[in-house]
């Protein structure tokens, strides 16, 4: 009998792109895909369950299936999209600790792999110029993903102390980019005139959709237990990246930054968290040379490649005329002289 596999967050892109892939392997018996909505791609040979991670009766699932290896890609990066942040802490952190407890409870898993994030190392100011998988955030997490995959990490961790007879495969992942994927960062991206923060610009790290599927299947199909920084070579600051894309900036003073993402949430552009526009003042950079050695992998975009071919597929110079733009940047601008003159006579009172 070949590998038989379970996937969550069956119907987001990398969980349906990664189930496509593993159809078309012959040494899979079989797919299962686990998630609430159904996948919007179209898959022959997977087995999609309605169901929630979060219900005890997932291990019936696996048992069933005589699942050996459990991807779990049902991770929540965005409070809204879920309706606030305490359904996205229970969706991904409640949902981690019984998707374990139901590995632990089925005999027939022997492999673990796991979507995590960069995030977990945070950013800051004073964070070093390169991360390794060994290296912690400065700043203790208090909400947010980065709170969350911390937590997320080391429920696997436990998990695989518990079972050390299963392969536990954490991936980190730079921001993903590419013409198909949709994240928080393409679609700030994708906006007529892009909000930057005045007096920081800074060092971005991003991984192409082909090489994120690539490790994804590598990690399913092969034996790669640890921990692996998942991130392109070479970074872009954010200036560089602006002018990549075509786009005009619109530097903002640092404290309405905030306003404005919320601004960008309410009107449905932009779902920015704190914790990422933490990122887009401070940066990430994450040392790619485990995946590389260990894992076997060297992605084959750079970042400035993943980035161009971003805008090649989007073909967003196109999409965007420049009066258009200029009415959105005269809205934005209106915004913040209005919150301005609000700060200004708040501080008068």
């Amino acid at each position: 009998m070949g590998q038989r596999v379970l996937i969550t967050g069956i119907s987001r892109f990398l969980g349906g792109r990664l189930a496509q892939e593993l159809e078309r392997d012959p040494d899979v018996d079989s797919v299962v895909g686990v998630d609430l909505d159904e996948p919007e791609i179209d898959l022959e040979r997977t087995e999609f369950v309605r169901a929630d991670i979060r219900n005890p009766l997932i291990v019936k699932v696996m048992q069933t299936a005589e699942v050996d290896t459990v991807v779990h890609l049902s991770i929540v990066t965005t409070p809204t999209r879920v309706g606030g942040r305490t359904a996205m802490k229970e969706l991904n952190v409640i949902g981690a600790m019984q998707l374990f407890a139901a590995c632990q409870k089925a005999e027939t898993v022997k492999r673990l792999v796991m979507k995590s994030t960069t995030a977990v190392y945070g950013a800051d100011p004073h964070d070093p110029a390169v991360f390794t998988e060994a290296a912690q955030s400065r700043t203790v997490p208090r909400a947010g993903l980065m709170k969350d995959a911390v937590e997320l990490e080391r429920y696997a961790r436990d998990f695989g102390r518990r079972r050390p007879h299963v392969d536990v495969t954490i991936l980190r992942f730079a921001n993903f980019i590419g013409p198909d994927i949709e994240t928080t960062l393409t679609r700030y991206f994708s906006l007529p005139v892009i909000p930057t923060a005045m007096g920081y610009d800074p060092r971005i790290q991003l991984i192409h959709e082909a090489d994120a599927l690539e490790v994804l299947r590598r990690a399913v199909r092969e034996t790669h237990p640890g921990i692996f920084n998942v991130a392109a070579d070479g970074v872009v600051y954010l200036s560089q990246a602006v002018r990549i894309l075509g786009r005009p900036p619109m530097p903002v003073v640092l404290p309405l930054a905030t306003p404005l993402a919320n601004l960008l949430k309410r009107i449905g552009k932009v779902d920015f968290a704190t914790d990422q526009l933490q990122f887009l003042l401070y940066g990430r950079v994450v040392a790619n040379e485990r995946l590389k050695e260990s894992f076997g992998y060297t992605p084959r975009f750079t970042t400035r490649a993943a980035l161009d071919d971003f805008v090649t597929g989007r073909r967003l110079r196109q999409v965007v005329t420049a009066e258009r733009a200029e009415r959105w940047e005269r809205e934005v601008y209106n915004f913040l002289r209005r919150k301005g003159q609000e700060r200004f006579e708040r501080s008068r009172a």
